[in-house]
């Protein structure tokens, strides 16, 4: 059975059950702030979970494509060691949302696992809960009586907490899960080893398949447990560990899930996959990993140094290692797979192939930018291995070759072991916790329970034709973190406050009390289909009605920038090729970015012609036609514009603006001329294949002119109200680059001269022509200068000084025969004497420089140097 047809059976298997087959969400989170990424098939459910929406069928199906990479689910480490862990995995579900409950759940499993699937039944073992004594919870009865009407006894193992209780997170729906394990392996193993005994012992012959969740509690934030007004089903079934089994495998690798990714590397890199165990690991770890981050950068995330595009770059770098390592490539080739890739899981998940050609893209340019950086890497180790006393290299100095170049550790230990050295791993681990507790504390929020007030009021926006309302609280909750300090999350009956999405900021603005008791709100955003405003306090009185106010101008700016993100999507499609896709956005009330796909920088002309295109419009006074309820097929037939990456329902929101017409949810101005004038700031490259271009309207393009104006009237004050204030100033480059010239030939010609000075002063040290002087050149000369004496003596070490505006500079230059033959660094040097100056800095072995600005400590760096060569 191919993996298609084990993907289409499940699906159709359910369907017949009367679920609604629903689309995978996006794997990369947009509207959850409490998640990165999708991790399980229940995220994009969970507001129907907590109450908070109603779904159009209360049974539900599909494949969710998941990642699991950081936080509690973090699989990373596990990839490629052994057979069935990955990164991003596909999870088969089915969700009842208030409707059936256990004895549905459990006999439906098991029609298709031994029904359908054919599974052999002796195969099989299930788990269930055992009960908490922390959480005065008894023994899950009713699993276990269900399980026993259809499998022995003694395949029913009793899991504790850890394994058979599910939680969301640390508050919320939650409730006791029963897991479905397979034993895979031979006769004779089985014959030797009860397959019972190593249920959840991490053997690689004896997974869980299934767990299927009984949702039926909520945990409260002292940790306490309610019951939940209606009882859920939540089921996750790992696609590729299914696979592997009525494929008859022994790891998920060997299925067709992963065979051919496996066969195009063997071709790529020629070896073989088999013929050893490093070999193997490295071939597994490229195959799961390009998939992960093909799926994500389709998804609208593309790797970066910050937040999900850093977790995706990590990915991408850890394949890149492991094929430098241990398949000997040293050139861009996982790119390579994409195709084959597209080929594979297209069908099922079209937005490989259509973004095709970006994942490509991406993450070649990725590739080659990480092989440079480990190729600097390794200049760097092999400094500091030189600059070593003995044979341990200190954990502080590996974290920082790691945390500074991104230089792999697991590398960094490889290197040291063949050179005979070895690494400080507890330094280096003490130096990784304190990095990882910062980063911990800057980012902990606690929260409080919600507070609820009102158990019967429907929450509507009402933002687009209102800024403000008479609304009233529904609940509120503390919430508290290091970068925020206390807050309060407050949720009202309906709001004119537009949440964060689409890439549009969330409103700011104030609820003020019938006794005229002002509450500032400073942030709006969405959570689990709820709009929660952000406030530093909490009104004194939290019954009555409130009136909710929207800053007024900081919505019309916003609003101004997210109508022209519309006209330059338009604008850039028109002018560049219908090829341009929108990539991200940024709308704020000061600025726009927006980020498409393009293969090169755009000119001058091309810029023009887009900033003319967009000023047309708003020159056109094209009303908005604004339709908020219509079908997702009618607007794509109407020539609507969707975003990858982005999740829509049946029905959907549609902004036009003349000839432009897009799926959005933001808010925008009544007519083009609202928005006055448009102006690009930059342009410039994001990835590859990525550009992005950030510009300014309304008010912020007057203040641009203004300053523009104001900077212009004072240069020509300077010129001496010169009528052509263009032509001075090339006048006066071309003066000052001649003048220049002339100053850098007396420079050298000073610096000849010095030099003969310098060399009658060379003081002869252990064999060693050494000098430590202060000098009156700039950094660039005194370059100049230490290369000139070091063509003419034999066995140098300079150390020279200057000082320039209040600052000091340090050059030190070691002839390359003293640097191998006494063991002597440059850059190691100027580090340790750049604390005399208050500065530091760092070079090559044989020159380098340190700044500081403490020009009073070069005395006694020029005096500490000598210890140096005596």
């Amino acid at each position: 059975m191919t993996s298609q047809e084990v993907r289409n059976q499940f699906l159709n298997f359910f369907k017949e059950k009367n679920h609604k087959i629903v689309p995978s969400a996006p794997m990369v989170m947009k509207d959850d702030p409490t998640l990165m990424f999708t991790n399980a098939g229940m995220n994009q459910f969970k507001e129907y979970f907590l109450g908070n929406s109603v779904p159009k069928s209360k049974r539900l199906t599909d494949t969710q494509k998941c990642l699991r990479v950081s936080g509690k689910h973090n699989d990373l480490e596990e990839v490629g060691k052994d057979t069935y862990h990955h990164t991003m995995f596909e999870m088969l579900g089915n969700w009842s949302i208030g409707d059936y409950f256990k004895k549905e759940a459990i006999a439906w499993a098991w029609e298709l696992l031994t029904e359908v699937y054919k599974i052999d039944k002796g195969s099989l073992y299930v788990s269930v809960f055992e009960g908490s004594e922390e959480d005065n919870l008894p023994l899950d009865q009713e699993a276990y009586d269900l399980w026993k009407a259809i499998v022995p006894e003694d395949r029913i193992i009793k899991g504790n907490k850890k394994d058979n209780f599910w939680e969301m997170g640390d508050q919320g729906p939650c409730g006791p899960c029963s897991e479905i394990h397979v034993d895979i392996r031979s006769k004779e193993e089985k014959a030797k080893v009860d397959g019972a005994s190593l249920v959840n012992q991490d053997h690689p012959q004896v997974v869980e398949i299934w767990n299927l969740v009984f949702m039926q509690f909520n945990r409260k934030a002292n940790g306490s447990l309610e019951p939940l007004p209606e009882k859920h089903i939540d089921t996750g079934m790992g696609f590729e560990r299914l696979c592997m089994v009525l494929q008859s495998k022994q790891s998920n690798y060997d299925t067709d899930v992963f065979t051919p990714l496996i066969r195009e590397v063997e071709i790529i890199t020629g070896k073989k996959y088999g013929a050893n165990e490093e070999t193997d690991i490295a071939i597994r770890v490229i195959s799961d990993h390009v998939r992960a981050v093909a799926f994500s950068i389709a998804d609208g995330q593309l790797p970066s140094n910050t937040g999900a595009g850093y977790v995706i770059r990590r990915i991408l770098r850890r394949a890149i290692r492991y094929g430098f390592t241990f398949l000997d490539t040293n050139k861009p080739f996982i790119y390579r797979l994409v195709k084959v890739l597209g080929e594979q899981m297209g069908k099922a998940f079209p937005e490989l192939k259509e973004q095709y050609q970006l994942i490509e893209n991406v993450i070649k340019e990725e590739e080659s930018s990480f092989l440079s950086t480990l190729e600097q890497g390794l200049v760097l180790l092999d400094s500091v291995i030189k600059s070593s006393k003995d044979k341990t290299i200190a954990g502080a100095k590996a974290f920082e070759l790691y945390d500074t170049f991104g230089f792999p550790i697991d590398l960094t230990a490889l290197i040291l072991e063949e050179k005979g050295y070895q690494l400080d791993t507890e330094g280096f681990e003490k130096a990784l916790k304190a990095q990882k507790d910062r980063s911990r504390a800057a980012s902990e929020v606690s929260k409080d329970d919600w507070n609820v007030l009102l158990t019967d009021a429907e929450q509507e926006f009402i933002g687009y034709d209102s800024l403000e309302a008479n609304v009233k609280l529904v609940k509120y909750r503390k919430v508290t973190s290091k970068k925020e300090g206390d807050q309060y999350q407050l949720v009202f009956n309906l709001t004119p406050f537009y949440p964060e999405g689409g890439g549009q900021v969330g409103d700011k603005g104030y609820l003020e009390a019938p006794n005229g008791d002002v509450t500032y709100i400073v942030d709006t955003k969405r959570e689990n289909n709820e709009i929660v405003h952000f406030a530093k306090s909490l009104p004194k009185e939290v019954s009555g009605t409130f009136k909710a106010i929207v800053d007024k101008k900081q919505r019309w700016r916003t609003a101004c920038n997210h109508t022209a993100t519309h006209l330059l999507h338009q604008a850039l499609r028109e002018v560049l090729g219908t090829h341009v896709e929108q990539k991200g956005s940024a709308v704020h009330s000061k600025y726009l970015r927006f980020d498409f796909s393009h293969f090169s920088k755009l000119t001058v002309e091309e810029l023009r012609k887009v900033e003319n295109f967009v000023n047309a419009r708003i020159d056109g006074h094209l009303p908005l036609e604004e339709n908020r309820n219509i079908p997702m097929k009618e607007a794509m037939e109407q020539g609507a514009v969707a975003l990858f990456g982005e999740k829509y329902g049946d029905t959907v929101r549609t902004i036009r603006f003349g000839q432009s017409i897009e799926l959005c949810g933001g808010t925008h101005v009544k007519n083009t001329a609202d928005i006055w004038h448009f102006k690009i700031v930059s342009e410039g490259a994001v990835a590859a294949g990525i550009r992005r271009i950030e510009a300014i309207t309304s008010d912020a393009v007057k203040e641009f002119y203004f300053n523009n104006n104001r900077m212009l009237f004072e240069i020509k004050d300077m010129l001496k109200n010169s009528q052509d204030p263009v032509k001075s100033v090339a006048s006066l480059q071309e003066e000052n680059l001649a003048l220049k010239k002339q100053v850098e030939q007396l420079l050298k010609d000073k610096a000849k001269g010095l030099k003969n000075e310098l060399i009658s002063e060379l003081e002869e040290v252990n064999g060693v022509q050494f000098l430590a002087k202060k000098v009156d050149l700039d950094a660039g000369g005194i370059k100049d200068l230490a290369f000139e004496m070091g063509g003419q003596a034999n066995n140098l070490f300079l150390l020279l000084a200057s000082e320039k505006d209040g600052k000091a500079v340090l050059s030190c230059y070691i002839s390359k025969d003293l640097v191998a033959e006494k063991d002597l660094n440059a850059g190691t040097i100027v580090r340790e004497l750049g604390k005399y100056i208050q500065g530091g800095g760092g070079g090559q072995p044989f020159f380098a420089t340190a700044g500081g600005k403490n020009p009073a400590g070069i005395a006694e760096a020029l005096e500490k140097v000598k210890a140096y060569v005596s």
